[in-house]
Formats: C-alpha cells, sequence, structure tokens
C-alpha cells in the first residue's frame, strides 16, 4: 500500500496531529473515521499473530491504543516503533472493545514498517502491572511511555498553562531570574557551585527567587511572575525533591488581601482546569486558630474531629496528669471499640511526639468512662469531659496535658494517624492559613528565629513588642494548604529601612553582619523600595494532588530517589580529578589511604 500524504481539511477534518509521518494519532480514530485510510506511527503494545495469514497489532502513542489488523506476519514485536498504514473500519460485531477509547473501530488491511527495532522492554508498559520503583527510575524512558504517567505530565502541562494565562490576565509579567546565584536566607541547605574562574569561591542554586522577585520590585516592574525552578539540599521524602517547581509572585503596592486574591485567582483556575470544577471561595483560619482547632499549621479540612480545650473542666484538678498549662482532648467517633494493645500503641506514638502521655476514655453506655484514670476524676470532671468534647456512647476520648503548643501538636498528628485518608482523595478543600508569627522559637545564643525568612513585615499592631516580646509579635505571612499539604507561602515584605534593622537586631545578625549577606538589597532599598508582597505556589505538589499520586516523584519527569540518586544517569558520580583540580578543589583523603593521599582507583589530592 503506498503512503499516505498528510490530511488536508477536506480528507481528514485537518487534524492538529498530522505530520509528514502520520495523519492522525491512535487514540482519536473512532466511527466517524470509518473508511478512511491512515498512517499512524507509534509503539508496539502487543502483537498476536494467527498463523501466516493474519496478525494483530496493538499499536501506542500518547493518545491511546488502536488495534491494527494485518494480513500477514509482523516483524515487529514489543515496544518496535513502526508506522503502520491502512483503513478504518468497524470491528466485526461482538468484537468492540469497551475498555478502549478506540474500541468500536480497527484499521484494516494494514503494511507495517519497522522505524526503529526494540529490546525486550524490562517491564510490561501496562498500568495494570506493579513494577518495583528502584526498575521504574532506572528505566524512566520506558516507565513515562506508561498511560498514567502520559496524563499526569500532560495534566502538569494543563495546570501551568492555566497558572499561567490567571497570570497574565492580572496584569502579571513572567521574568526568568538567575539560577547562580547568592545564598539566600531561606532556611534549608543550599547546593553549592564552585568557580573555575574564582577559586575558593562559588554560586548557590536558589532556594527560591525571593531575593530577586524583591529588587525587581525596587525596579519598578510593579507585577512579576515565574514559573521557578528551585533546588534545595534536604533530606526527600513523598512531598519534597531536590528540584522543584513554584509558580513565583511578587507585586507592589499590594497588601495581604490582593495577593490572596491573586493566588486564589490562579490556584482556582487551575483546579477548574484539572478537574472540570471551580471550587468555591477558599476560606482563612488564622495560624493561631488553625494550631488550637486541628493541631497543625497544615489543616485537612476534608473531616471534622476538632480539638477540644478541656483546661477549664480540669483547672484546679487533683489528678497530676492534668495539672499542665493546657488540657486539649480529640475525639474518636466510634473508637471505644478499640482494644488495649491498640490504646498502648496510641500512647506510645503520643511519647514518640514529645508528650509526657496520653490519657484515654472510652466512653460506655449510660455515659460511663472506662479508663485508669477515671477513678480519679471527679463527678464534675466526667461531666465536664463529656460536655466540652460532646462524645457519647460508643466514642473514644484521647487527652493530652502540657504546654498549650505541645499538647495541640500531638493530638493534631493522632488526629491524622487516626481519622486521615489519602491526600490526594477528594473532596479538594483548600484553606489559606494566615497572622503566623514572624519568630519560631530560639536559638542556641538565645536569639529568636525567623519563621519564615527575615524580610516579613511583622503584623503593624506588634511593632511595639519587637525589642520586649519578639516571641509574640505576629507577622504578615500566609500559607495556602490543600488537603493537609501544603502548596506554598508568601508575606508582605519589609521595604522600611528602620523595620529591617529592627528585625535584623532581633534576629542578633549585626549591622556588619547583615552588610556583607545583604547589602545589595539593602542598598536597593535605599534607592525607593514600593511596598511590596508575594507568594509562590508548589505546582508539584498542586498537580500531584489533583492527578490522585500520593508521591510528588509520579508528576516530575526524572526524579531522584529518596536518596537523591538519579538511577538512570548514575547522577552524583564522582568527579574527575582533572575536573576537581580547575575547580581549584582538593579530594579528600579516603579511609586508609596511604600519607599521600592516593588509594587504589582514586587520583592523589593536589
Amino acid at each position: 500500500m503506498k503512503a499516505v500524504p498528510p490530511p488536508t481539511d477536506a480528507t481528514a477534518g485537518g487534524t492538529r496531529s498530522a505530520t509528514s509521518m502520520r495523519t492522525h494519532l491512535c487514540g482519536e480514530l473512532g466511527e466517524a473515521d470509518i473508511g478512511r485510510e491512515v498512517r499512524l506511527c507509534g509503539w508496539v503494545a502487543r502483537r498476536r499473530e494467527h498463523g501466516e495469514h493474519l496478525a494483530f497489532v496493538d499499536l501506542r502513542d500518547h493518545s491511546g491504543i488502536v488495534q491494527c489488523v494485518v494480513p500477514g506476519t509482523v516483524e515487529a514485536r514489543s515496544e518496535y516503533v513502526v508506522a503502520v498504514t491502512g483503513v478504518v473500519r468497524a470491528r466485526p460485531e461482538g468484537t468492540a472493545n469497551p475498555d478502549l477509547a478506540t474500541g468500536a473501530v480497527e484499521v484494516g488491511e494494514c503494511a507495517v514498517e519497522v522505524l526503529a527495532a526494540a529490546d525486550p522492554p524490562p517491564f510490561a508498559v501496562d498500568d495494570r502491572v506493579e513494577v518495583d520503583e528502584a526498575v521504574r527510575l532506572r528505566h524512566r524512558y520506558v516507565d513515562l511511555r506508561r498511560p498514567r504517567l502520559q496524563a499526569n505530565l500532560r495534566l502538569r502541562a494543563t495546570v501551568v498553562r492555566a497558572l499561567r494565562h490567571a497570570m497574565d490576565r492580572q496584569g502579571f509579567c513572567e521574568v526568568e531570574t538567575p539560577l547562580l546565584w547568592a545564598p539566600t536566607p531561606e532556611g534549608a541547605r543550599e547546593f553549592v557551585v564552585p568557580s573555575r574562574l574564582h577559586h575558593g569561591s562559588g554560586y548557590v542554586l536558589p532556594q527560591s527567587p525571593q531575593l530577586a522577585k524583591q529588587l525587581l520590585m525596587v525596579a519598578g516592574l510593579d507585577r512579576y511572575y515565574q514559573v521557578a525552578r528551585c533546588l534545595r539540599d534536604e533530606d526527600l521524602r513523598a512531598d519534597r525533591q531536590f528540584e522543584f517547581t513554584q509558580l513565583d509572585v511578587e507585586a507592589s503596592f499590594v497588601d495581604q488581601e490582593d495577593v490572596l486574591g491573586f493566588v486564589s485567582e490562579a490556584v482556582l483556575d487551575a483546579a477548574e482546569a484539572a478537574t472540570g470544577e471551580r471550587p468555591a471561595a477558599i476560606p482563612r483560619l488564622t495560624w493561631a486558630d488553625a494550631i488550637d482547632r486541628y493541631g497543625t499549621d497544615k489543616p485537612d479540612l476534608r473531616f471534622g474531629m476538632e480539638l477540644v480545650d478541656l483546661s477549664a473542666t480540669f483547672a484546679g484538678t487533683g489528678v497530676k496528669a492534668f495539672a499542665a498549662p493546657a488540657v486539649k482532648a480529640l475525639v474518636v467517633q466510634g473508637g471505644a471499640t478499640s482494644t488495649r494493645s491498640r490504646l498502648d500503641a496510641l500512647t506510645d506514638r503520643a511519647r514518640q511526639l514529645g508528650a509526657k502521655g496520653l490519657a484515654w476514655f472510652r466512653v460506655g453506655e449510660d455515659a460511663t468512662l472506662d479508663s485508669p484514670l477515671d477513678r480519679f476524676l471527679g463527678d464534675d470532671e466526667r461531666a465536664g469531659l463529656l460536655t466540652a468534647t460532646g462524645a457519647v456512647p460508643g466514642d473514644l476520648v484521647l487527652v493530652v496535658a502540657d504546654e498549650h503548643r505541645l499538647a495541640c501538636t500531638v493530638l493534631g498528628q493522632l488526629r491524622v494517624e487516626v481519622g486521615g485518608r489519602p491526600v490526594h482523595e477528594g473532596p479538594y478543600r483548600y484553606v489559606w492559613v494566615v497572622d503566623f508569627p514572624l519568630f519560631d522559637g530560639l536559638d542556641d545564643a538565645g536569639n529568636p528565629m525567623a519563621a519564615h525568612h527575615p524580610f516579613t513585615m511583622p503584623h503593624p499592631d506588634d511593632l511595639d513588642l519587637l525589642e520586649r516580646d519578639p516571641l509574640a509579635v505576629r507577622s504578615q505571612a500566609y500559607d495556602l494548604v490543600l488537603n493537609g499539604w501544603e502548596l506554598g507561602s508568601g508575606s508582605v515584605r519589609i521595604h522600611r529601612g528602620d523595620v529591617q534593622e529592627r528585625v535584623f537586631a532581633a534576629l542578633g545578625i549585626a549591622e556588619e553582619e547583615a552588610a556583607a549577606r545583604f547589602g545589595f538589597l539593602l542598598g536597593a532599598f535605599r534607592t525607593g523600595a514600593p511596598p511590596h508582597a508575594g507568594f509562590a505556589v508548589g505546582i508539584d505538589r498542586l498537580v500531584a494532588i489533583f492527578a490522585g499520586e500520593e508521591s510528588i516523584r509520579e508528576v516530575i519527569a526524572f526524579p531522584k530517589t529518596q536518596s537523591g540518586a538519579d538511577l538512570m544517569t548514575g547522577a552524583p558520580s564522582p568527579l574527575a580529578p582533572s575536573v576537581l583540580a580547575e575547580l581549584g578543589l582538593v579530594p579528600k583523603r579516603p579511609r586508609g589511604a596511604g600519607p599521600d593521599g592516593a588509594s587504589p582507583g582514586t587520583g592523589a589530592g593536589r
């Protein structure tokens, strides 16, 4: 059969998939194409031969699979790359496949041209087959052929496109910022890039474009955004990689309300593009309320189980276990059936999280309490516990007494472990958390530590507390949370030199150190800095939730393992002595090396 030219509007509806090598994508063929001659390109997903005179080839490309019928044998095996030319026809009666989008049709009288042969694949390119993750990552180029990952990457593109459109529509200008940069105070380790031209010096890869985007505000850009690549040398987990991507935003002459509005518009646009439904307006909680009610600043609002304050109930109690600044409780509906071993496990978990212990009460018929502590309670305390918690027969009440923050965070973690669900399960519940503390605890020298970064503007009502009670100062910082995952954070920035100096002083940063680390930024501010604020949305996390994935690795084309390795390329790999020498680096002498630093398989130090 002769080659088929690319289609025209008259011959094939002007399909956008047409190229000089193919007329259609495999997954777009349907009953409307019956009788049309087509040329398809893709991978052999499956080959079935019926003697010497008939063969079936399931041909796959990114759009899907279509069955091709060949009058004869086929030389191509699984994962061969082929071009198939034939005529679309209806499948014979009784052979339609409802599980395929193209299941009502097939391509008949096919000629198959092998474009590239293939070795047997390391695993089946099929979402129904479970494959060890290490094997998948070692052969990622095969893994990415699977429909699930194809769909994930295309969903990611849809989300990024919607975010970009939303920012463009709101008057933001996309600007690229440097990847080779100076250290930034983001609170995580940075990747260092040694300089070849300046031995002993180097750059860092940016944890975020924080300082660069603030300088763009000083430059008068007014509204900036970027789909930014960021890098942090921190331990990896399901929602964290060395490399990540965020929608980075900054705007001038705005306040917190403006930024929450800009970002909400973009995120809701992305959600609508990904799911087909636009979420309702995003509610908000103060940080203090989130901690008090949910025990975390990343609350999952898909289920209740809010924490209850029992401090008043046990004020002046004779029960030593409850003699603490705060007594908090969590009600597990139907939890009274928990076995003693289960309750002991919860108690051990509470201790692991920092609590001195965990009190538990199983609520029985007639509102009786089954607990080792019940005999120490007075009638008013029993009644107060049931009234405050609203617990009914069959429920389990868990109680932690300690400092308020610790009692809340321990029960908040137990709340998630007992009643939570996978992050990607619906419904999608967004929440803004606002009014974070400006500082979060003290360092070894007794200085407050910045909760976000030292350029966050204090709450205007708390400025007078900076010197006399810094840990009580609220900030104009805010986080966006979805189903218990932090999607991103931002703040109103300090643009006034006097406020910045006071924050640096509170942090224990001397004037000389501030000049050395941030002199370029402070100097820029002295040229006239507008009030400005910003935010960053974690695109990997957002897409993972929409895709129904528990790990962001499944929505990143080439992720690292949990140990930070790239199994496909072998990175990180040792640098050759010549490369180290050019960078002015001296190899560390391996253990067991001789006095000259040499050891088998390595070069001697310079």
